[in-house]
């Protein structure tokens, strides 16, 4: 067969190969199991706890994520009776036009790409990250990329760009935890509406076999779906006006009014430091009565803001979105505690 001009095809290994070489082991297959549960009873209503989903907008660095993670559980094991801490692990990029990718794509950041080696370490950090206690979170924007990782996260988001793909939609349908669908990239609410309908259904779709052959995979429909506000084009959608309008939206469909309130992009207009204030007057309409705000999410890493990815790198610094530093981030969470 004639290869396609400009196309290389680099053979990777099948689902079942990387998670044969890098296993997930009794305990910690029952760990998150156990923490999906978790999660699925606090955005049903059934715990009251806080949901919060918080950690580096992308991570780059696997040292640092680990350091980052030992601070977390700790963190979230003092705090576990008022709420339960995911900590994001975003190994995808998405870009508005080129950039890098995440750890996935060019783990060692050349611009080259080597997605075996990123398959190789990306399953390998959720390994370490879960073995700490953690829940974790992802983003899923490559469907193929979940076939590898599934098994090792606790809740998944669809970003605002893929919302409104049939495809991220039906893949979805087949996940087997809790998926947060954030609001369209305008600030509407009506494209995630329509996906947590989609996701609910089972489905027919293209995709591949654990041993990597291409298949139809069938899906049962996904009941466990929510809400993720993170505001819109310069538009944000934190207050109580916007979260009452989006809940109504929610419940005229048929859909789970629970609401997650993303207190970065453009929530935040770009402005990590706002994360808190924006976190806390969340809070404040959840004590005046509104308990469908089940949960937050935070991007934080060890320092504060962020940097180029160019020459000696700080340690513990996204260098993709701005994010709050540690000591920030123990306060925040802290504070959020203490207001149950």
């Amino acid at each position: 067969m004639t290869a396609t001009p400009g196309r290389k095809a680099h053979p990777l290994p099948t689902p079942a190969e990387l998670r044969g070489r890098f296993p997930v082991a009794d305990y910690l297959g029952r760990q998150i199991q156990q923490h999906r549960q978790a999660i699925r009873d606090i955005l049903a209503g059934r715990d009251s706890r806080l949901l919060v989903v918080i950690g580096p907008c992308s991570i780059h660095d696997e040292v640092a994520a680990l350091e980052y993670g030992e601070k977390l559980a700790a963190l979230a094991d003092e705090l576990s009776d008022r709420v339960l801490l995911v900590m994001r692990a975003y190994l995808e990029k998405p870009r508005t036009t080129v950039g890098w990718k995440g750890l996935l794509y060019d783990p060692q950041r050349t611009g080259e790409g080597n997605l075996h080696e990123g398959l190789e370490r990306s399953r390998a950090l959720l390994l370490n990250l879960a073995s700490l206690g953690l829940p974790l979170a992802t983003e899923a924007l490559s469907p193929m990329a979940m076939d590898y990782l599934d098994d090792l996260v606790s809740w998944t988001a669809i970003g605002a760009r893929t919302t409104e793909s049939q495809i991220h939609r039906e893949l979805v349908s087949g996940l087997p935890m809790p998926v947060g669908f954030k609001n369209g990239t305008d600030g509407s609410v009506g494209v995630a509406v329509n996906a947590m309908k989609s996701a609910a259904h089972g489905h027919h779709r293209l995709g591949i076999s654990e041993h990597g052959m291409p298949a139809m995979i069938t899906t049962a429909g996904n009941p466990d779906t929510h809400l993720v506000l993170r505001g819109g084009r310069g538009v944000t959608n934190y207050d109580v006006a916007s979260i009452s309008a989006a809940m109504a939206e929610l419940e005229q469909a048929g859909v789970s009014t629970s609401v997650m309130v993303d207190c970065s992009h453009d929530n935040a207009c770009k402005r990590p430091e706002r994360q808190p204030d924006i976190a806390h007057e969340v809070m404040a309409q959840r004590k005046s009565g509104n308990l469908a705000i089940r949960g937050l999410m935070v991007e934080s890493f060890l320092e504060q803001g962020r940097q180029d990815d160019q020459g000696e790198l700080a340690h513990g610094q996204s260098i993709t979105d701005p994010c709050l530093g540690w000591a920030q981030t123990e306060t925040l969470l802290r504070d959020l505690g203490e207001s149950f």
